[in-house]
């Protein structure tokens, strides 16, 4: 495991990181998440993100007991705020300073500590003053429930907003966290050159693209039994986008060049979004321990000029590049 410093700031994490969004208290029972859990750490993965939102907090819950008895100095662990997790009321969602407050207390309860290394917000908030929100985050910080700030699917403007507030109230904004992979660059026009500015990095989910990338779904058949693509609780409602057969025949092209590289297409994968140097970790999520072991193993690669040109003339006209398709909570599902 190669170890990353988060943006220009001098936590160092796991350049793969360890995320329970779909599984943790949802997908896979209690003692098979615990599994996944102990195979990361002995993957060398020191890194855990998690948010409140999952399943309905029960991600966390679950995340703090297998991380019970692990020494909290070589661990770095990640949670977010901004999606409702009571019943739904008016102040139960968002960015205010009654909401980040509340929920703070809420996520370090749940899981076992003192105080998270990053604490996130989910996504942005229009309804509430981003000067409110960022003050709150500042009294989170200087309380030392959390050591860092960071955002998650914020568009370039409003991180560039957010960073000199933070500035302002010498707090460390360090990191956006936003879906990225190969079929997915909708952060490389805007949100990474103005990141790559401030010193902010990326924290990336889904580098596999839900699942789409390791190869599994072939065109003009149904999905396996069992994937996430038959799950309505494991994500089938975003993985949807992908399941289109000119997107799947695109894919299957990158098996020779996985095969050449030596990895797996997962592994092929994840090792891709590494190559971008602000890129700081890439999020892999599992239901089974060997599915960790896996992936892993796309630590420390180095993909050459003529893979990743193979890998763009692959997949070139399914891949998503629009910035504006940045995820807005008034529009989208509900993602990692």
């Amino acid at each position: 495991m190669e170890i990353r410093n988060l943006g220009r700031s001098g936590l160092k994490i796991s350049e793969i990181a360890y995320g329970n969004w779909l599984t943790h208290g949802s997908q896979v029972e209690e003692d098979a998440a615990t599994a996944c859990v102990r195979q990361a750490l002995d993957e060398g993965i020191t890194t855990f993100d998690t948010a409140d939102v999952y399943a309905n907090t029960a991600a966390e819950s679950v995340l703090g007991r297998a991380l019970k008895g692990e020494r909290r100095e070589g661990l770095e662990i990640f949670t977010k705020v901004y999606w409702p997790t009571g019943p739904g009321k008016h102040n139960d969602h968002g960015l205010s300073r009654k909401h980040i407050m509340e929920s703070i207390n809420g996520s370090l309860t749940r899981l076992g500590t003192d105080y998270v290394d990053l604490y996130q917000a989910h996504r942005y908030d229009d309804e509430t003053p981003l000067e409110e929100t960022m003050e709150a985050f500042a009294d989170v910080v200087r309380q030392g429930k959390a050591l860092y700030i960071g955002v998650s699917e914020w568009r370039a403007d409003d991180i560039r907003r957010a960073h000199e507030l933070a500035r302002e109230l010498k707090i460390p904004l360090v990191s956006n966290q936003p879906q990225y992979s190969m079929l997915w660059r909708v952060i490389e026009a805007e949100v990474v050159p103005t990141c790559e500015e401030l010193g902010i990095g990326q924290i990336v989910w889904s580098p596999i693209a839900q699942g789409v990338l390791t190869g599994k779904y072939l065109p003009g058949q149904a999905p396996p039994a069992g994937s996430r693509a038959t799950d309505e609780k494991g994500g089938a409602n975003m993985i949807g986008r992908w399941m289109q057969d000119d997107v799947l025949e695109r894919v299957q092209l990158l098996q020779p060049i996985a095969q050449e590289a030596g990895l797996t297409m997962a592994q092929l994968a994840v090792a891709w979004v590494l190559q971008n140097s602000n890129v700081s970790a890439a999020i892999i999520g599992a239901s089974r321990p060997e599915q960790v072991t896996d992936n892993v193993k796309a630590a420390g690669v180095r993909l050459d000029e003529a893979t990743l040109r193979a890998i763009d003339e692959a997949v070139d006209p399914v891949v998503e590049r629009d910035p504006a398709q940045t995820r807005n909570p008034r529009r989208r599902d509900l993602g990692s």
